[in-house]
């Protein structure tokens, strides 16, 4: 007789199938995500082969027109999603609580029925507001038009029931934790629940060729909740990042099957609502304050996008044993490994200061091309000698002291040039450079900070 297959057990975090239940998974360490499924069929030995639904065609061939993107009416989404929104993608924005993902997604759903060629109807499904703070929101921000149609609903049979009725060219489902299907027996926001509905969501757009946008939260951590497979069910996953001391915010791309996955878009939160920032430089040098030692520009690239950004440092001396070394805006881990660079290979002391640094306008920095910057204002802080106001500092440092090369340098410096900036230091071998800033290669940190000193 053949053995009968007992209960199996997967985590809902990572998929991992396990022989018995865990409070913790052994695969990716998340805890409680370990659920009782139904036992996997036998494969069968021998797959019948079956009718396709269309014959296989050249592909040069295949139509390409149901495939193009449409615009959304909003310029800087459009840069992330790789031109506008594709019929039948699903979008998933994710977001902390506050950061203005509804703001920005009511946005969308005017600008996408407002413009002349509209592609038709946006349709708003909320399930953690009513219709009527939803409604008040619109009108505060100015988005309210009589082709957004809302309606506040958690059940994924109703919110298809709408999709009938309405026949929306745009759906916006906010959120994708707050809704539940009845065929599932769990509660909504559920591991279980969640992949249930996204998967009947993303059949919905697939089968309609309607572009969906859900609202997901993210973890303490920052990443988006719920299974791990969710974000690879949909077509695209956004990241909506932004502070709330600062009015800035960013759409960062993480995928994206219809365009690049390392676009970043620019916005601002203001008391009409939140508008789009085709040139966010100007918001992370502004109030620049010139002539004080501890600051220095650099220039970071996000996507095809260079942004200038202002690095400042603090070092002061102190009696503790245990120095401060505070850092906002910046990796703590790169931070350190750069103050142990300066004091071992540029001979700087820092083992008795506090040093504090950070960034400016809410910019996170966290790409390599901005260690010499960060250590050019560092020294400057610690010698007291401020830096050219219009020059730009541009280098990845090693564990040796050498500053290496990184990428684009001349269209980090041609944007450099278009906002007033004259000089820069760059690494060897960056490659053609822009004719307007008067550039100086520098070898490595030590001489550099040899140069500082003597002025």
């Amino acid at each position: 007789m053949a053995k009968k297959s007992g209960p199996a057990f997967r985590c809902g975090e990572c998929g991992a199938v396990v022989a018995k239940w865990f409070g913790r998974c052994p695969e990716c360490q998340a805890w409680g995500t370990i659920e009782e499924v139904a036992a996997a069929r036998p494969a069968l030995a021998k797959v019948v082969a079956g009718a396709p639904a269309s014959p296989a065609r050249p592909i040069a061939e295949v139509d390409v027109e149901s495939a193009r993107a449409q615009r959304t009416g909003v310029p800087e989404l459009d840069r992330v999603l790789g031109g506008g929104l594709v019929p039948g993608a699903v979008v998933l924005l994710a977001g902390e609580p506050g950061v203005g993902k509804s703001t920005l997604l009511l946005e969308v759903a005017y600008q996408w029925v407002a413009r002349e060629d509209s592609p038709g109807r946006a349709l708003y499904i909320t399930g953690e507001e009513s219709a009527g703070q939803v409604r008040l929101r619109a009108e505060r921000t100015g988005n309210v038009h009589q082709e957004m149609f809302l309606a506040s609903e958690s059940d994924l049979a109703t919110v298809i029931g709408h999709v009938d009725a309405v026949k929306p060219a745009m759906l916006v489902i906010d959120s994708v934790q707050t809704m539940s299907s009845p065929a599932v027996e769990s509660s909504a926001g559920g591991v279980t629940q969640v992949r249930a509905v996204t998967a009947a969501l993303v059949a919905l757009a697939k089968e309609r060729g309607l572009p969906v946008i859900l609202v997901g939260h993210v973890t303490k951590e920052g990443s988006v909740a719920g299974p791990r497979v969710l974000e690879h069910l949909v077509d695209v996953v956004l990241q909506f990042e932004g502070d709330k001391y600062s009015s800035l915010r960013l759409v960062r791309g993480v995928k994206n099957r219809f365009g690049a996955a390392d676009e970043v878009g620019c916005f601002e939160m203001v008391e009409e609502g939140i508008v789009g920032v085709p040139d966010p430089s100007g918001i992370f040098m502004s109030n620049r304050v010139e002539g004080v030692a501890g600051t220095a520009v650099t220039v970071i690239t996000e996507g095809k996008r260079a942004l200038l950004g202002e690095v400042q440092a603090l070092v002061a001396n102190t009696e503790a044993p245990m120095p401060r070394r505070a850092v906002n805006g910046l990796e703590a881990s790169r931070v350190a490994k750069v103050l142990a660079v300066l004091e071992r290979r540029a001979s700087l002391p820092l083992g008795k200061s506090d040093v504090f640094t950070a960034t400016v306008g809410g910019m996170r920095i966290i790409e390599p091309a901005g260690d010499l910057a960060l250590a050019m204002a560092v020294a400057s802080a610690k010698l007291d000698i401020p830096l050219p106001n219009d020059m730009v500092i541009i280098g990845e440092v090693g564990l040796a002291g050498e500053v290496r090369r990184v990428g684009s340098v001349g269209r980090r410096l041609a944007e450099a040039a278009r906002l007033g900036f004259k000089r820069a230091l760059i690494p060897p071998d960056s490659g053609r450079l822009p004719p307007e800033i008067r550039a100086t290669v520098v070898p490595d940190l030590r001489t550099l900070v040899d140069t500082l000193s003597k002025r």
